[in-house]
């Protein structure tokens, strides 16, 4: 505790919240002298309150818009080895108690204790997102705790994404441990999906959807599917595993479309599946211009609003996407609309859907809001860590 050294909140900034859970400490509540901007982005620091009382073990990076990080809520935590592996071992005890494969996200982020760390794991594959500096850092102990206390022997670096560029961190993938010979199956929902873990989006696969996938696919039995923005298969492989008629998926990604067609044939219900590769709002209104309907349609889109700057245009989008997709859903039928904006919390992204699905002329039930599954659990004082929402409509 000597030598480690402090930062300290502005006056009048309240650190209640931080005292109740809240991990972060943005760039303008912290006095950002000469010396705290010298620090080394990641360093392990002890954070006070503006009267110089010991907070919690943090983590800087002067580069960062979020400067702080709460690693632990005790101020004289030691962050080492096995700081890491007790943290990594209480997140395999859950995932161990919720699931039969060895298939989901291990690690999620602040909700975990790690914070800005992400790990999927893929059986004996595990992909690594360290989107915050501290954790570069100490990737290679991490690294090698993960793989003592979960056996597996293949880790794999994703460094792609937004969250890294705003910590000033580089874009450079690697496969850190054995070697990965193509898409890997992932067993879910009754399905086979196939993950690229190395040329795929975010780390492979989306495990965040696994309960909505199975909620929707109970509704689809015996009905025509219409799955937009499907990635690798998305909603339509679980719910022609789970008796749908047929899939049509829509994607803009030939290659993700490869390996939801690869899914499809592992899931042995090839001859029942189709894709079309296009872009999604395209789609939608040619489908309406040939008269077809579904008796379920899911759209599964990218985050339109990342950031607050962009939650008015990514509201328009959202209802632009119900109303388009609500024109096609066959009377009686379901229309699952789904979001992972931070910026767009629950009450905007239902508005702008109803607003949707208003003006294609359609009245509606709201049948479920879903969220994330239990292995992307949330921190109660972090609002963000709530970012996916699902409604599933009935339309008539």
């Amino acid at each position: 505790m000597t030598s480690r050294p402090v930062i300290r909140l502005r006056p009048k900034i309240d650190p209640r919240p931080l005292k109740r859970g809240f991990p972060w400490v943005y760039a303008n509540q912290l006095v950002t002298d000469r010396r705290t901007r010298a620090l080394a982005p990641g360093s392990v620091v002890t954070l006070e309150d503006a009267e110089r009382n010991p907070l919690a073990t943090a983590t800087i990076n002067p580069n960062s818009k979020i400067i702080a990080r709460v690693l632990d809520p005790a101020p004289d935590a030691e962050i080492d080895a096995d700081w890491l592996r007790a943290r990594v071992t209480l997140a395999l005890a859950l995932r161990e108690a919720l699931y039969d494969t060895p298939h989901y996200r291990l690690i999620h982020a602040e909700a975990d204790g790690l914070p800005g760390t992400v790990v999927d794991r893929f059986g004996e594959a595990l992909v690594i997102q360290p989107n915050a500096a501290w954790i570069e850092t100490l990737l290679p102990d991490f690294a090698k705790i993960l793989s003592d206390v979960t056996g597996a022997q293949i880790l794999y670096k994703n460094a792609q994404g937004r969250a890294r560029s705003l910590e000033g961190l580089d874009d450079v993938s690697a496969l850190m441990r054995g070697a990965l010979d193509g898409p890997v199956p992932v067993p879910m929902n009754g399905a086979t999906y196939m993950a690229d873990l190395e040329g795929g989006q975010k780390t492979g696969l989306f495990y965040d959807q696994r309960p909505n996938h199975a909620f929707v696919a109970r509704l689809s039995r015996g009905l025509n599917v219409l799955d937009v923005f499907s990635h690798v298969g998305g909603f339509g492989l679980s719910a022609l595993a789970q008796g749908a008629r047929s899939a049509l998926s829509v994607d803009g990604s030939e290659a993700a479309l490869d390996l939801a067609r690869a899914g499809a044939a592992a899931t042995g219900v090839a001859d029942q599946f189709e894709t079309r590769k296009a872009d999604a709002f395209d789609a939608l209104a040619t489908l309406g211009g040939e008269g077809r309907v579904f008796g379920s349609v899911i759209c599964d889109p990218p985050a339109f609003a990342p950031s607050k700057s962009a939650r008015d245009a990514g509201l328009r989008a959202y209802e632009k996407v119900a109303r388009l997709a609500a024109a096609l859903v066959a009377p009686g039928g379901f229309l699952t609309l789904c979001s992972c904006s931070q910026a767009a919390d629950l009450p905007a992204f239902q508005a702008a859907s109803q607003r949707g699905i208003g003006k294609a002329g359609r009245s509606a039930q709201l049948l479920r809001i879903g969220y994330a599954g239990p292995d992307h659990p949330r921190l109660p004082a972090l609002e963000e860590s709530g970012y996916l929402k699902a409604l599933t409509y009935r339309l008539i």
